[in-house]
């Protein structure tokens, strides 16, 4: 992805938020007392946000206040990243073992994959221990790819118990990985649990782009990787991609594995026809 593209999203993006969303989200902040909070609060995140889905239709032209060259180069920068994300299934395909273009196939469901960004951006904070830039959560979908601001931090990822930064990086994209990975990799690759802290100086612009499997398309282990255990045992379940992604509204904020546990009783139910081809 050429650096040059990357600066123009982030100085579009930017100009953006200063322009169209700035204004209303301090709005919010008064009309909800936030900057004087005295406890925790677990219910909402310090963060301005708005969605952009690319497949399998664009809703582009349909959110306000977007300008005709932050439309085209969003565009742009949306067919680079699905690119990017194809050729990162394939490699997770080769690094399990997985024939090429499997990931792509599961995917794929009837219409193709589900692919969107989320355009966010954190302003400064008065109280970032009391509230969060975003909860702590793993992504319900496949990979994500994260364009974060290469000057104000603020990303954390738990490993090993531990909270560590993910520093900003100038024209970096950081992959994420989510449940659906894991499901399909019966739990050789695991979502990330990540969380967002709010700074109190300058306003972090975050631009994640999600490549999920189609709404319809039917998501459990790679029987492949299931041959090769020597238990043989699912540990993951099988159901419809919009299944999870509907009991995951709910419990964004918890835990994983229930939502695994949750998704079991349903297998029974889940028809498993051939894989479409593509």
């Amino acid at each position: 992805i050429s650096h040059e593209l990357m600066e123009t999203v982030e100085r579009l993006t930017k100009e953006h938020y200063r322009k169209c969303m700035e204004q209303r989200f301090k709005e919010m902040v008064a009309s909800k007392g936030l900057e004087a909070v005295q406890s925790e609060i677990n219910d909402m995140d310090w963060e301005s946000t708005f969605f952009l889905r690319h497949l399998p239709e664009s809703n582009m032209s349909e959110i306000p206040d977007l300008e005709e060259d932050y439309r085209k180069v969003m565009k742009e920068f949306a067919v680079e990243l699905e690119k990017l994300a194809e050729q990162l299934l394939d490699l997770l395909c080769e690094n399990l073992g997985l024939e090429p273009g499997y990931l792509k196939k599961v995917f794929y469901g009837s219409k193709g994959p589900t692919f969107g960004t989320k355009v966010s951006n954190y302003p400064p904070c008065p109280k970032p221990d009391l509230i969060k830039g975003l909860r702590a959560h793993t992504d319900a979908g496949g990979i994500i790819l994260l364009f974060q601001d290469d000057k104000v931090s603020g990303l954390q990822l738990l490993k090993d118990g531990q909270w560590i930064d993910v520093p900003p990086m100038k024209h970096s994209i950081v992959i994420n990985l989510g449940d659906q990975l894991e499901v399909i990799t019966n739990g050789k690759y695991k979502s990330v649990m990540h969380r967002v802290i709010a700074q109190t100086d300058g306003t972090r612009m975050s631009i994640a782009s999600f490549y999920n499997p189609g709404s319809d398309a039917v998501i459990y282990p790679a029987p492949a990787l299931l041959e090769k255990e020597a238990d043989k045992s699912q540990v993951c379940p099988k159901f419809v991609f919009e299944d999870y992604m509907k009991l995951y509204a709910g419990l964004k904020f918890q835990a994983k594995e229930p939502r695994f546990e949750a998704m079991k009783p349903v297998e029974s139910a889940v028809n498993l026809g051939p894989i479409a081809t593509v």
